[in-house]
């Protein structure tokens, strides 16, 4: 099975794990709809909703850019609407758009704690919400949100707390939309990293250029969504999978060629106690989970980067003219 024909419906994208999810979709002939807040270049953040756009049209893919914030309910059912108009309708949801603050309790402002919140569960559930009645009409439908298997241990709860309710929030959404609409045939899935992947977030808040280093390439977990997406709907789903777990189960066993930079050990992300090994379990015609946690910002096109001090490295423009992709980018 291709992604050929079908239609993604990406939130963030703009860059990284969600720009790789499309250009790997786009590879296939997709058509891929991004809503994504970064309409201007950012310093710290590579990349705008429309250069992703060209680079998806570049690869073989038809794009869609809509300037949007996935916290407004009207601005993201205004471009669900607009990629149903384009492209006759959604087969693949993907909530990609994050954003991350390891801060603890007491240093967290409630503001930021906020922001989180909005953006990855809220937003997961409201962008999934927006496009649920379109995937019930396609004959594969998927939901795929990148956020971690959830693990009770305590070196994931007591350090950052507001993140990790914030990303586990967003497993709850794959894992219930899974249950509440198996009658439906729509597969929902959660997805993560077990090594940290080099991302805008690695790089400005994880630790630089050494995590980097460290790190694997976000097409590892292209690939890995690739391969869940492309599974039939009603075999594969109401799992949290690790990358490597699933790329494994598809046949995968040399992961140097995801590093990004060549002989070094990657380096566990966060929610991943084990980096190696991949363990998986056959359930629902797939491979699942057998182990505790995952990953970092599984996120982080259209990341909202806020730094332990409480500022907000994300670009946030919305300024410039509608229509300023040649393929027909939209503001809303």
């Amino acid at each position: 099975m291709t992604l050929a024909g079908k239609t993604l419906f990406i939130s963030g994208g703009s860059r990284g794990i969600g720009l790789e999810i499309a250009l790997r979709a786009a590879r296939d002939g997709a058509n891929v709809a991004l809503i994504a807040k970064t309409a201007e270049p950012h310093p710290k953040l590579e990349g705008t909703v429309f250069t992703a756009a060209k680079q998806i049209e570049a690869a073989g893919g038809h794009a869609l850019p809509v300037v949007g914030d996935i916290r407004d309910e009207d601005q993201v059912a205004g471009a669900v609407a607009l990629a149903v108009e384009r492209f006759g309708g959604i087969d693949v949801c993907v909530n990609n758009a994050s954003a991350i603050n390891l801060s603890g309790t007491e240093a967290l402002e409630v503001r930021r704690y906020d922001l989180m919140q909005s953006i990855n569960t809220r937003g997961t559930f409201v962008v999934s919400r927006a496009c649920i009645p379109h995937l019930k009409r396609s004959a594969n439908p998927h939901i795929l949100t990148l956020s971690p298997p959830i693990s009770l241990e305590p070196r994931w709860l007591g350090p950052h707390i507001g993140y990790t309710i914030a990303k586990y929030g967003m497993t709850m959404c794959a894992l219930g939309f899974a249950a509440e609409f198996a009658d439906d045939g729509i597969a929902s899935n959660a997805l993560w990293p077990r090594t940290l992947i080099a991302t805008a977030a690695v790089q400005n808040l994880l630790g630089g250029d050494a995590a980097m280093a460290r790190a694997r390439k976000p097409e590892l977990y292209s690939d890995a969504a690739y391969a869940v997406i492309t599974k039939p709907s009603r075999e594969c789903t109401g799992n949290a999978f690790l990358c490597e777990d699933v790329l494994a189960a598809e046949g995968v066993t040399d992961f140097d060629r995801y590093s990004y930079s060549p002989g070094t050990e990657p380096e566990a992300d966060l929610f991943v106690d084990q980096p190696e090994r991949p363990r998986s379990s056959q359930h629902g015609g797939v491979y699942s989970v057998a182990g505790p946690g995952a990953g970092p910002e599984a996120v982080a096109d259209d990341v909202h980067l806020l730094a332990p001090s409480g500022k907000h490295v994300s670009g946030t423009g919305h300024d410039g003219p509608e229509g300023s992709f040649p393929g027909g980018g939209r503001y809303l």
